[in-house]
Order: C-alpha cells, then sequence, then structure tokens
C-alpha cells in the first residue's frame, strides 16, 4: 500500500493542474492492512479509506468504491501493483481528448503464460457470445468520466460486470497497452471458484446464446433419437432373428443425455441465481468506519 501510495503521489505531481483523492476500499482485511491505512490517511490527507464490515467479494468491494469518488473522473485499479499507477498519466491525456472511457488492455503478462492463454481464450468466447461487443484483456483498470460514473449509479446493479455495462452503456472507449507485471505483494485470491463466478456473470449478464443453445440441442438430440430409433425398427423388422441391439448402445447413450441434461439445468440454474441476485437488491457493502472524508484533499 505504502508503495502504491508513493507512485500515485509521483504520478499526480506531474500533473500539478489535478486535484485529486485516493480512496482505498478494505475488505474486512485482518493482516493489519487497516492498520496500515490508518497511518496514510493521518499523513496524507489525500488518502482516504472505507472499512467493510466484511468481504464482500472481488465485484462488489470494487464497484462500490468507484461509487464513492466524486471527482470530475475516477480512475480504478487494484491495490497489487499489477495496474501501473503510471498509466495515470496516459489516462488522463484521453481522457482530455474526450474519451469518456479510457481502459488499460493487457497485451503481455508476466503471469505464467497458460493462464494468460486461458484468460484470452475466456475473453474471446464471452464476447462470441456476448449480445454487444465486450473489451477483450481488460480487467475494469481504467479511468471512467463523471457522466459514465452517474450511469452506473442510476443502474443500481447489485452485482456488476463492469467491462459488460461499458459496452452496454455505448460510451466511446480508448485504450492504453500495457504489459501486466507480477503481483507484488500478498497471494492472489482468484481461485478457480472466483474465476468461474466472473466467467459465469459475464455470460449470464450479456448473452441468451447459451440458452437458446440448449433448445436447438434438445430440438437436434429429440430429431436424431427419433431417426435413429426408427432405423433400428425397421433394421429389427427386417432381420428380426439375427439383429443384436446389446447393452454397450443403450448405457452410452442414457449416460449422454443425462449428462447433457445436467449440464443445460446447471446453466439455467446460473441464470435463476443472478435473475435472484438482482431482484433481492442486496447493499453493494455495508461499511465499518470511514477515514478522511471529511477532510479537504486540494492541496
Amino acid at each position: 500500500m505504502e508503495e502504491l501510495a508513493q507512485r500515485i503521489r509521483a504520478a499526480f505531481a506531474s500533473l500539478p493542474q489535478y486535484h485529486y483523492e485516493h480512496i482505498f476500499i478494505d475488505n474486512a482485511s485482518q493482516d493489519g492492512t487497516q492498520e496500515k491505512l490508518r497511518q496514510l490517511a493521518s499523513a496524507d490527507s489525500h488518502i482516504k479509506a472505507i472499512f467493510n464490515n466484511r468481504n464482500f467479494g472481488h465485484i462488489r468491494s470494487p464497484y462500490y468504491g468507484l461509487l464513492q469518488a466524486d471527482g470530475d473522473a475516477v480512475i480504478c485499479m487494484a491495490s497489487d501493483l499489477q495496474d501501473p499507477p503510471e498509466l495515470i498519466v496516459q489516462f488522463l491525456e484521453r481522457w482530455e481528448e474526450g474519451f469518456p472511457v479510457v481502459v488499460g488492455q493487457k497485451t503481455k503478462s508476466a503471469e505464467s503464460w497458460t493462464f494468460f492463454q486461458l484468460r484470452k481464450l475466456y475473453y474471446r468466447v464471452v464476447d462470441k457470445l456476448a449480445d454487444v461487443e465486450l473489451l477483450e484483456n481488460v480487467t475494469g483498470f481504467g479511468l471512467y468520466d463523471r457522466k459514465v460514473v452517474e450511469s452506473f449509479r442510476q443502474l443500481n446493479d447489485p452485482y456488476p460486470y463492469v467491462r459488460g455495462l461499458i459496452s452496454e452503456l455505448g460510451f466511446s472507449v480508448a485504450k492504453v497497452i500495457y504489459a501486466q507485471p507480477l503481483r507484488k505483494r500478498g497471494l492472489t485470491k482468484s481461485n478457480f471458484y472466483i474465476l468461474y463466478d466472473m466467467a459465469m456473470l459475464g455470460i449470464t449478464t450479456h448473452s441468451k446464446v447459451p440458452l437458446r443453445l440448449a433448445t436447438m440441442m434438445g430440438f437436434g438430440m429429440s430429431f436424431f433419437s427419433f431417426l435413429l430409433g426408427m432405423i433400428y425398427l425397421v433394421y429389427k423388422l427386417i432381420y428380426w432373428n439375427s439383429f443384436q441391439l446389446g447393452i454397450a448402445p443403450l448405457v452410452i447413450g442414457i449416460f449422454f443425455i443425462a449428462s447433457i441434461q445436467l449440464f443445460f439445468i446447471g446453466l439455467v440454474g446460473e441464470y435463476i441465481g443472478f435473475i435472484h441476485t438482482q431482484v433481492i437488491k442486496r447493499p453493494l457493502v455495508t461499511e465499518k468506519e470511514r477515514l478522511n472524508f471529511d477532510q479537504d484533499a486540494t492541496e
């Protein structure tokens, strides 16, 4: 955190025409992070902090922090230094050119080659399935104009997929290319469940293709099964005494159909779960404490 705050301070030192506030949002961490944030906030009025009552996850908490900023533009980034603060200067340059959204787009990453390629494959698959053109290799790291943030507020989405929202709202987007460095602090919390959650959120929020695919596959398999049944019937009538069906085709067919059914039942469940999340309208987070929000950070 200290290095992040220092690098952001250095970036704005070269931009004297801008006033800024630096908001940290903490998911009820138990590793001494809150005490470090108190020290940083007491030493620098630009630094503000929000402490959540509990861990509200990798989607709701950052998005809530984004909505708490009240400047003419908001820059969102992770605190693990994989989002280089030095790109702030380029973000602001493109914003001054008239782009309401400026995002960092990864073309290279210091993480494992296999993991990076899997991410790229995911982005491409979701983009092909989505009803709108989604941004590839974009994590949410970027700049958002005040009118974009206000549009986010009006949506009142309790579990947002920011990359998709940008495309849905139709704002002009500028891309700043960068190579993502290795994580400098701590261990990543992006386990398989979190990555799966983000993948399904992107699909269920912005695509009806899987549901339609289930319908089309159901129709196709029904027609194929009927046709195959008629072929077997005719063949059996012709070769009544010599033709034996055997147990293997039946077992394979039953397990195949059952697995397809389970897959699409699970997929429908994901859509129902998304609808449930939208309907109950729980708050993004609940706060335990705020630091420095009553301070004027204009110097």
